[in-house]
């Protein structure tokens, strides 16, 4: 306060006379398309009428003036630079509308004290709200409470009462958060100064309509620092396709402009591009198309094709042509492949191999292929030339390569009868063929075999027999010219039940043969036939056997005894050796687990984990490169991290190429123990250098936010880009990516490392489907009060179940074993193209499946050696898991040859059925046969055998012991327990056997 005299009343009128002079010269309009103005003093045309207190001593003053367009204003003023009492000036109710945080511009002048005691250059502004004009002069109390102090506003510039000629003014713009009743008054409370309120505007700011990335975004009212606006998308344009799709989103800031681009932008739909701007999608013409959503243009039809209609997302083919189902929309049309040309036929005995060439129209396609058809005509066709008797071959007939889908021009065909004609049909088939209504074209040959082959074998009869064995003996056939048998075959099954024409098939050289692991008390039909240099006879007419009922004789039940007595010696040696194994190889996982990490030699670590720095600044300091902040430029917010926001951005440091990286921000107000965490992934990363590890640009600790630069990689997660791009990739495509991910893993095992979260979420894509291991921050297992599902509270933090080893789960064993079990289930994600681990199960049904040794099914597709790798990988016992060197040479040899990824399990679960239903064993009584029940508890091997030894129905099953198992050859201990206590079930209950998953 500066300390001068206070005026005397002719010099108060006089300052008062002032203020009015300078007034046309202060006031200024300050209105912005982008507010909503509640009051405006300079905008009323009569008396304020504001209210004063107190009332019986007015010392605000209501005068008239002149702004500087000449438009008359009205001003209140006061001048009591004498007095300390507080005088109060409350306007009129204002509505707030939409507003929940107003501003209010105050245009004022003051003098400067001169000297008086209480002379005050400041004024307060107070406010109070109320849902309806109710103040009278006495309420509310003209004190601090009720009423809320805003501000002390004090004066910057002030104005001497010598001088006439100063003409500057004082603005201030204060602002009001949050208001909630439906309005409010503000009141001005003056203590001994001398001041003139010039202009009083309140108004609130808001973001106007806006059209941008072809979204709609309507006017909207800021209700803190941002406010999100949903939009809409223009017409003709959608939401991008995929699971995470949502409608555009911007921001409008407290500013009221709109801040960057919209969050998820629309575009335009197929058969639509974009105009000249971004505001309207415009439809393709006639003759050209666009398959897509998305920022690309429409596009000239492929050929063959055409379209009259405009906005077209195909080019319908010409008449005669098509596009196959796994053609893009920009593919030409195609059409089938002519005949195929010169077929040149080589008989040998037997036998015949055609050979052909080209066709001369390939239809306009790459994917061209053959197929053979076989005609058998008898021997009224060969002797009149007739085709009225030919036939189709029978499955006797063999072909090599293939029958179907053959790619070379050459196949071997055996099997045929001698003195008869063949017709042979040689097909062209591309990947249209199968749409033309015509048949495929094609070409022929006639072929007539000369040679003999030896006739049918008769006089089978049986020398002896057992309860579990027939000895057979037959008439050796008399073959003509020069030609000697070779071997016989024989077929044999059932006559009746449920086995009956399932022919099993053995060898012999001589004219006898012993069948033996039959079943007791039953009849079996058997043929033979002979082979000489021409091939195999027909074979001869079925006899029928059989093998003698219960009752064994003095000497099987010797030899039996034998064979009881070895096997269980055997047992006892495997039970020893099994032990011995056992404590071995819990001596070494001890040496490998004491640090939770493998050990490279004896204690020697590669990674160094950063907190076990004193100073973990130091560990960032020594690991992470330190990057100027105004290297860095964000572009757009792309996700949300556990400690901030994730953003995209621009990356140029002097002397080096921009290029883009991925920016992780730790949001403000954090404790020293978030800070910490936040950096220590940068530690981790930093010592990192591999192409299948995320690559740390650096990090920024000496700005807020704090952030950690990292390689942008343009695909994201690997999980939703696999969602988005659902059967898109070719198996070796999806094995490459697998690959990547283990040479990471094996690049970080190497290392010592642990990862604990391998999950696809936490593999990053790039533009090259080049496939990176991230998240190294680990924070998610510290942090107990994370709401992510994914991750379930467990003893010391949070487990990601479905991802985690059993003994990770049940006793905190992380170890690079525990990450090999991990990786089977990315490799599940990704042959699944992204489905969720064990479907809709809750975490702790999916516990309790792991420990009754369920595993998930190979997904549809699925290559069997790629599922056998990822069973291998959730083996029970983490020793027998393959290390990561393992996994990724047997990935390299599945890469190094194709053709194994060929092979597919013949059926398996749907991926779509609740896996809690496939994990409850049906009962038994569900079972039809011993066949099915050994299916069922996942015996089959053991199939056979238990047929040929006469266990052939539930009731006689349920009476085997330990004898019985290994009399049909079941000697592993653990799988003699799963089927006694299958068959013990079925005792206790007398209905069938639990089945053991």
């Amino acid at each position: 306060m500066r300390g001068v005299r206070a005026p005397e009343a002719g010099e108060r009128a006089s300052s008062c006379g002032l203020l009015l002079l300078l007034l046309p010269l202060l006031l200024r309009s300050s209105c912005s398309a982008d507010e909503e103005v509640l009051m405006n003093t300079k905008w009323e045309t009569s008396d304020l009428r504001w209210t004063t207190f107190p009332a019986d001593d007015p010392q605000w003053d209501e005068e008239s003036g002149l702004d500087d367009e000449m438009n008359s204003v009205r001003t209140y003023m006061i001048c009591t630079p004498d007095n300390p009492s507080s005088y109060w000036l409350r306007t009129r109710w204002i509505p707030r509308k939409a507003a929940t945080t107003i501003f209010v511009e105050i245009r004022f002048t003051m003098m400067e004290c001169a000297g008086v005691r209480h002379c005050k250059e400041t004024f307060n502004l107070f406010y109070y709200q109320s849902d309806s004009d109710e103040a009278t002069p006495t309420h509310p109390s003209w004190m601090e409470n009720p009423y809320t102090k805003v501000a002390t506003v004090a004066a910057d510039h002030l104005l001497a009462s010598s001088s006439r000629r100063e003409k500057r003014s004082n603005v201030k713009l204060l602002r009001l958060e949050p208001l909630k009743g439906a309005g409010l008054y503000l009141a001005f409370q003056s203590q001994g100064n001398c001041m003139a309120l010039l202009s009083v505007r309140v108004f609130y700011r808001k973001c106007p309509p806006v059209s941008r990335a072809f979204a709609i975004f309507p006017e909207t009212v800021p209700h803190s620092l941002v406010e999100q606006a949903q939009g809409v998308c223009v017409e003709n344009a959608v939401t991008p396709p995929g699971e995470h799709s949502r409608p555009p989103s911007m921001l409008c800031g407290e500013d009221g402009q709109w801040v960057g681009e919209p969050s998820s932008s629309c575009a335009c739909r197929p058969g639509y591009e974009a105009g000249v701007s971004d505001v309207r999608c415009r439809a393709c013409p006639s003759g050209q198309f666009k398959a897509g959503s998305g920022p690309g243009g429409c596009s000239s039809c492929p050929t063959n094709s055409d379209t009259r209609i405009p906005g077209s997302s195909y080019c319908p083919c010409h008449h005669g042509y098509h596009r196959a189902d796994s053609d893009p929309p920009h593919a030409a049309c195609s059409r089938p492949p002519s005949a195929p040309r010169s077929i040149v036929s080589q008989i040998n005995d037997t036998s015949v191999t055609l050979e052909w060439s080209e066709p001369l129209d390939r239809g306009g396609r790459g994917d061209l292929s053959y197929r053979v058809l076989c005609s058998r005509c008898g021997p009224t066709s060969v002797n009149r030339g007739l085709a009225g008797s030919c036939v189709p071959c029978d499955d006797s007939i063999l072909y090599r390569p293939a029958q179907h889908g053959l790619t070379q021009r050459r196949v071997v065909i055996w099997g045929l009868r001698p003195h008869t004609k063949y017709i042979f049909t040689v097909q062209s088939l591309n990947g249209v063929s199968a749409l033309s209504q015509s048949e495929p074209a094609s070409d022929r040959v006639n072929v007539t075999t000369s040679k003999d082959v030896p006739p049918p074998v008769s006089g089978l009869r049986r020398v002896a027999a057992s309860e579990s064995s027939l000895s057979l003996e037959w008439n050796v056939p008399v073959l003509q010219g020069h030609y000697q048998i070779l071997d016989y075959q024989l077929r044999y099954s059932p006559k009746e039940g449920e086995e009956a024409g399932q022919w099993q098939y053995t060898t012999s050289r001589t004219s006898s043969v012993v069948l033996s692991g039959l079943q007791r008390a039953v009849q079996f039909q058997v043929q033979v036939r002979a082979r000489s240099q021409a091939g195999y006879g027909s074979f001869g007419t079925a006899s029928s056997f059989n093998t003698l009922p219960d009752g064994v004789g003095h000497s099987q039940l010797v030899l039996t005894g034998v064979l009881v007595s070895m096997g269980i010696l055997l047992l006892v040696a495997i039970a020893m050796v099994a032990l011995y194994c056992y404590r071995r190889r819990s001596r070494d996982l001890d040496l490998h687990d004491k640090s939770g990490h493998y050990q490279m030699g004896q204690t020697m670590k590669v990674y160094i984990d950063p907190f076990t720095y004193e100073d973990p600044n130091e560990a960032v300091r020594e690991f992470a490169k330190e990057i100027e902040a105004s290297f860095v430029k964000i572009e757009e917010v792309i996700g949300a991290g556990e400690f901030g926001e994730v953003c995209r951005g621009r990356l140029r440091v002097p002397g080096r190429k921009e290029n883009y990286v991925a920016i992780k921000t730790l949001k403000g107000g954090y404790t020293e123990k978030q800070r910490r965490d936040f950096l220590s992934e940068a530690s981790i990363m930093g010592q990192f250098q591999h192409p299948n590890i995320i690559h740390l640009e650096g990090v920024i600790t000496t700005s807020c936010p704090v952030m950690i630069l990292t390689e942008f990689m343009e695909n994201g997660a690997l999980d939703s880009f696999l969602r988005m791009n659902d059967g898109q990739f070719t198996t070796i495509q999806l094995v490459g990516m697998l690959r990547g991910i283990a040479a990471g893993m094996k690049y970080l095992s190497d290392m010592s490392f642990v990862h604990r979260d391998l999950a696809a979420r936490n593999i990053l894509v790039n533009s090259n489907l080049v496939c990176k291991v991230s998240d190294f921050g680990l924070s998610r297992f510290l942090t107990e009060n994370s709401s992510d599902p994914t991750y379930t509270s467990s003893l010391g933090g949070k487990i990601p179940i479905r991802w985690t080893a059993p003994e990770a789960i049940a006793y905190r064993k992380f170890t690079s074993a525990s990450d090999a079990w991990s990786y089977g289930i990315v490799m599940w994600e990704v042959m699944s193209y992204g489905e969720r681990p064990y479907w809709d199960m809750s975490n702790q049904d999916v516990i309790n499946a792991i420990e009754q040794d369920y595993r998930l099914p190979p997904p549809p597709e699925c290559p069997a050696s790629l599922h056998a790798l990822m069973l291998d990988c959730w083996q029970k016992e983490r020793a027998n898991r393959p290390r990561f060197c393992d996994v990724v040479a047997s990935l390299d040899r599945l890469i190094r040859n194709p053709a194994s990824l060929k092979v597919t399990h013949p059926e398996g679960p749907s991926p779509s059925q609740p896996l809690l239903d496939q994990r409850i064993p049906p009962p038994l009584s569900a079972c039809g046969s011993v066949s099915e029940w050994l299916r069922a508890i996942k015996m089959e091997r053991y199939e056979q055998s238990f047929l040929q030894a006469g266990f052939s129905s539930l009731d006689i099953v349920s009476q085997l012991n330990t004898e019985d198992l290994l009399r049909v050859g079941v000697t592993l201990a653990g799988h003699q327990k799963k089927i006694l206590s299958s068959i013990q079930t079925l005792r206790i209950h007398k209905a069938p056997p639990t089945l053991l998953y």
